[in-house]
C-alpha cells in the first residue's frame, strides 16, 4: 500500500506541475522513480532504465489526453507533426537502444544533466527569435531525430525541446505547445516499445514488468496525473507562476545534484 501511495503521489505531483508550468511529467516522474526504486530495492541493477521506460509508458496516456484537448482548441499543426514524426520515431528507437547499453550510473547522470538544463531554463527563460524559419524535409527529420533520441533517453514527452524549436521558428506559442503535445505521443509510444524490447529478458527485473516498463507504476501514475493536470493549468491563471517557476527551477537543480552525486 505504501508503494501504491507513492506512485499515486508521484502521478498527482507530475500532473499538477505539468499543468502549472507546462513541463512534461517525465521531469518529475523519472527522478522520483529513481529515488523510490532505490529505497525499495527494486531492480537495483536497472533502476534508471526502469524509471525512464515506465515514465515513457505513462506519457502515452497523458500525451493522448493532452493532444485531444489541444486539438479541440485548434492548436495542433498536424502538417508539422507529420514532418517531425518519422525522425521522432527513429530517434526514440535509437535512444531506447542506446539506453540499453548505457550503465546505470551514467544514465542517472545524463538525466541529472537534463534536469540542470530544465532548471536553468526555469530560472532564466530564453528569448524567442521569430526571424528563423522552419528547415526543409531533411532538417525536420534531423530535428525530429534529435528530439526523439534525447526524449527517449531521459523519459520525457519532448515538450522541453519541441516547443522552443517551433516557437523560435515563427510558430505561434499556443500552436507550438499543442503541436509539441501531439509529437509527444509518438515519442512516448516508440520509446516505451523500445524500452520493452531492449529490456526483454534482463535478469533482476521486477514481476509485472515488460522489459524496462513497470506496469503497476504506470497505472497508478496515470490514474493520479490525468485529473490533476487540468487543476494545475487552472491554478496557473491564479498563482504567481513567475515566482513559482523560479522556485521549481531551484528544486530541479537540487534534485540534479542529488542524482549526480
Amino acid at each position: 500500500m505504501l508503494e501504491l501511495s507513492a506512485y499515486l503521489f508521484i502521478g498527482a505531483a507530475s500532473g499538477m506541475l505539468a499543468g502549472l508550468f507546462g513541463v512534461g511529467g517525465g521531469v518529475i516522474v523519472v527522478p522520483a522513480l529513481i529515488l523510490l526504486f532505490a529505497q525499495i530495492g527494486m531492480g537495483s541493477a536497472w533502476i534508471p532504465h526502469l524509471a525512464v521506460g515506465t515514465s515513457l509508458a505513462a506519457i502515452v496516456g497523458t500525451g493522448a489526453a493532452s493532444t485531444y484537448a489541444h486539438q479541440g482548441r485548434g492548436a495542433v499543426r498536424w502538417d508539422l507533426v507529420a514532418r517531425l514524426a518519422p525522425g521522432i520515431v527513429l530517434g526514440a528507437w535509437f535512444g531506447a537502444a542506446l539506453a540499453g547499453i548505457i550503465p546505470e550510473l551514467w544514465l542517472t547522470r545524463l538525466f541529472a544533466v537534463f534536469l540542470t538544463y530544465v532548471g536553468i531554463r526555469m530560472l532564466v527563460p530564453r528569448k524567442i527569435h521569430h526571424e528563423r524559419t522552419l528547415p526543409g524535409s531533411a532538417g525536420m527529420w534531423a530535428a525530429g531525430g534529435g528530439i526523439g533520441t534525447l526524449s527517449a533517453l531521459v523519459g520525457i514527452g519532448g515538450g522541453t525541446l519541441t516547443v522552443p524549436f517551433l516557437s523560435n521558428r515563427g510558430i505561434d506559442m499556443r500552436k507550438a505547445v499543442g503541436t509539441s503535445a501531439a509529437c509527444g505521443l509518438p515519442i512516448a509510444l516508440a520509446g516505451a516499445v523500445g524500452f520493452m524490447v531492449v529490456g526483454w529478458g534482463r535478469e533482476g527485473l521486477p514481476d509485472a514488468s515488460t522489459g524496462f516498463v513497470y506496469w503497476p507504476a504506470v497505472g497508478a501514475i496515470l490514474l493520479a496525473s490525468m485529473p490533476t493536470a487540468p487543476l494545475g493549468a487552472s491554478l496557473a491563471h491564479r498563482l504567481p507562476v513567475a515566482l513559482l517557476k523560479r522556485l521549481f527551477g531551484v528544486f530541479l537543480l537540487l534534485v540534479a545534484l542529488r542524482l549526480a552525486f
